[in-house]
């Protein structure tokens, strides 16, 4: 397989650090607020990537954190922290906010049958790794301390820059940060001091630590967990393309700091969903959740199938009209499958590998499509084959045709002879009586689409 490494910024051939086996770290959700379509499609393209490596032989480990402190507001380490903000805003617990959307953000995943991380583990369970891979920064030179915490010092690492391809010293003639006691402006808190209380900032999510009770920074948890789980450095690296210049510039300087290599082989991010052609944002009104997509119709795996239109690399934009037409491709997909016979013992070997190819040039999902499509279109060979090719594909896509392949849908005969009056209908060109027979038919729990070789019953 050939992935795209940000790190390089190339397209090179992958090469498992144990042989036969991977493991994979997706930056995962910080628990403050619901999970939004953009955050949704990045975890759509990591899926695709656990599902093409599997499908390939390889046993994936995919580890996900869950961010449930220490992020602030802003990445230049000011501002509150987010859960204090929603602590304001639901008048609950920390705690009980934290879980409360871990929660919807593993329902979400589960309604995008995204597959479950073999492990998710939350940064507040996970203190005393962070603080020891401070304390061994702390040991090689990298940290110095000010009033509010303890900072990773990016002077001290020549390489600091790689993944951005920018230098700190670009980094810094840009930068509009405020200094405080930082020595440069890319330095970043490893560790912060909580506030005293009379400052009126308590903070429930606090641990005792070297320098000083308070709580560790947003980068860190990562650096930590991931080595706890996969080692240093382990295979794959993944997320949102908004976390290269900061997160996980942090992050490799972390772990090269501490235990002297990098922390992954290989970094894949995933490009910004926009909306209507512009910025995703709460201020604008356009940043939307999966229950709102829901709410007006949308089966999740519609947006699953939307993200596969266009090559995780690049922007996607979305639009309720682009929802729709794969809403509407979703459902004929589905109604095609239900025509066909069982799976058989062959499948075909052409489409499947051109299916493959696409897959295995960096994910290029666009072209996979294409070749499924083509595969299904293709009316000499048996339907039994194709479905065998079909669930092949759908073994990276996710789409659960298996649960329509040869199963018709079961009209009842009230419904059928509703059709057959509405037939008659606009035979007689009778549309007033036509669309009351729809309405009706629509009552039922169905609906009909006049195709070219006559009418076409649906399940609602």
């Amino acid at each position: 397989m050939r992935l795209y490494n940000t790190l390089g910024r190339k397209i090179q051939d992958l090469h498992p650090i144990k042989p036969g086996e991977i493991g994979v770290y997706a930056c995962g959700p910080t628990v403050y607020w619901f999970a939004h379509v953009g955050n949704l499609r990045t975890y759509v393209f990591v899926d695709v990537l656990r599902r093409a490596l599997a499908r390939s032989g390889l046993k994936v480990k995919l580890v996900m954190n869950v961010t449930d402190v220490g992020h602030l507001s802003s990445d230049a380490d000011e501002g509150e922290d987010k859960m204090l903000i929603a602590m304001r805003r639901e008048g609950k617990t920390a705690y009980d906010i934290a879980r409360f959307y871990e929660e919807a953000f593993v329902k979400d995943l589960g309604r995008l049958n995204i597959l479950p991380a073999d492990a998710m583990p939350r940064a507040t369970d996970h203190i005393e790794g962070q603080i020891d891979m401070i304390k061994r920064l702390e040991k090689n030179g990298f940290t110095y301390q000010t009033a509010d915490g303890i900072y990773f010092d990016t002077s001290k690492l020549p390489e600091y820059g790689m993944l951005s391809g920018q230098k700190a010293e670009d980094k810094k003639a840009g930068a509009r940060v405020e200094m405080g006691e930082k020595k440069n402006p890319t330095d970043f808190a490893l560790w912060k001091i909580s506030p005293s209380t009379s400052s009126g900032h308590k903070r429930e999510m606090e641990w005792e630590s070297p320098w000083g009770k308070g709580f560790p920074g947003w980068h860190i948890e990562c650096s930590a967990m991931s080595k706890q789980y996969l080692g240093a450095p382990f295979d794959i690296h993944t997320g949102g393309i908004d976390h290269v210049p900061v997160h996980h510039e942090n992050e490799i300087a972390q772990t090269q700091g501490a235990e002297g290599v990098l922390e992954a082989n290989v970094w894949m991010h995933g490009e910004f969903l926009t909306v209507d052609g512009g910025k995703m944002s709460k201020s604008l009104g356009n940043l939307f959740t999966l229950d709102d997509l829901m709410s007006r119709g949308y089966d999740p795996l519609a947006f699953r199938y939307f993200c596969f239109g266009a090559h995780y690399r690049t922007k996607l934009n979305f639009t309720w009209e682009a929802l729709t037409a794969a809403q509407n491709a979703l459902n004929r997909l589905r109604e095609i499958v239900r025509g066909w016979d069982t799976p058989g013992n062959v499948g075909c070997a052409d489409h499947e590998n051109a299916f493959l190819a696409a897959i295995e040039d960096d994910l290029n999902t666009p072209e996979a499509l294409a070749a499924m499509w083509k595969m299904i279109e293709d009316a000499s060979l048996p339907t039994s084959a194709r479905s065998r090719t079909v669930l092949f594909m759908d073994q990276v896509f996710g789409l659960k045709l298996g649960e329509f392949i040869g199963k018709p849908v079961e009209v009842p005969e009230d419904v059928k002879m509703l059709v057959q009056a509405r037939e008659a209908a606009r035979k007689a060109k009778d549309w007033k009586e036509s669309d009351r027979l729809r309405d009706e038919i629509a009552t039922r729990g169905f609906t009909v689409e006049d195709g070219l070789h006559g009418p076409v019953i649906k399940k609602a």
